[in-house]
């Protein structure tokens, strides 16, 4: 598909006019319409922004299809769980240090089939979440439904997706490193400027250990996948409090065939005046 198609259809789905598009990206009306009809095509300082309006990747936006996408959607095609439904233990710690008292907003980066996303919002907290497999949503979205919760799902990748809007908890397990180096800080900033005062950031990041073999999941094609460098992810957030800084080595059985990774640990704290 066209970029003009893409665009006609995104809006139209999402039940918005050429007006209303156009206010949310800051262009007159006119722009969009000449987008749609195929008479000129946006900026392209205008495309994160009109990506993340769609909830959708850039490469997706102009007509590129996602290869990680292909990847987990085969990973996420059986009826049991790739990772469990088991929470991850950040989510345990998420609790302990901002139980919801309120309706927090969480945003969950890479919910995958959503057992965290669902788990947090089962517990009390407003949960967004997406993930760049459309297998992975659909399940996620089915898990909801079971659970009888609300979550907004919605699908979009990590190494173009850019906030908006201001959460009180950003919470990311095992994604980080599909964002390349040279968009970590740009990506990471921009997290920390769109979250709330004493708002909390539960992240973990694969860490490269010459001693620990490749997993075999790996070898299934994690495409643009780049490993951090140990303690590298604490350097982003050395103006944050730390809750947790610490560095594991750990047994997974994620499809089924037992292996070692090693992980860098962070809960961080945005500092409140």
């Amino acid at each position: 598909m066209t970029i003009e198609k893409i665009i006609s259809e995104k809006r139209k789905s999402m039940g918005l006019t050429q007006q209303q598009l156009a206010e949310k990206l800051h262009v007159s009306y006119q722009a969009v319409s000449k987008w749609e009809n195929g008479t000129s095509c946006p900026d392209i300082d205008l495309l994160p922004r009109l990506a993340a309006v769609f909830h959708i990747s850039i490469d997706a936006l102009l007509g590129y299809p996602s290869h990680s996408m292909t990847d987990y959607d085969k990973r996420y095609d059986r009826e049991s769980y790739y990772w469990g439904l088991v929470p991850n233990t950040l989510c345990y710690e998420i609790m302990r240090l901002k139980p919801p008292i309120k309706p927090y907003k969480v945003l969950d980066i890479g919910c995958g089939e959503g057992k965290d996303a669902v788990f947090l919002a089962r517990n009390g907290y407003a949960v967004t979440a997406f993930d760049i497999s459309d297998q992975g949503l659909s399940k996620a979205e089915m898990l909801a439904g079971h659970c009888g919760v609300k979550v907004d799902f919605f699908r979009a990748d990590i190494r173009d997706f850019r906030l908006q809007t201001e959460y009180d908890i950003i919470f990311s397990s095992g994604v980080f490193h599909y964002l390349p180096y040279a968009l970590r800080m740009p990506a990471i900033d921009n997290l920390k400027a769109h979250t709330a005062s004493g708002g909390i950031h539960a992240i973990n990041v694969f860490v490269q250990k010459p001693f620990i073999p490749i997993p075999p999941d790996a070898e299934d094609g994690e495409f643009d996948a780049e490993d951090w460098k140990s303690g590298e992810l604490f350097l982003y957030y050395h103006d944050w409090r730390f809750h947790k800084n610490e560095e594991r080595i750990f047994d997974c059985s994620s499809g089924r065939v037992l292996h070692k990774h090693c992980m860098d640990i962070l809960i961080a704290e945005k500092y409140s005046n």
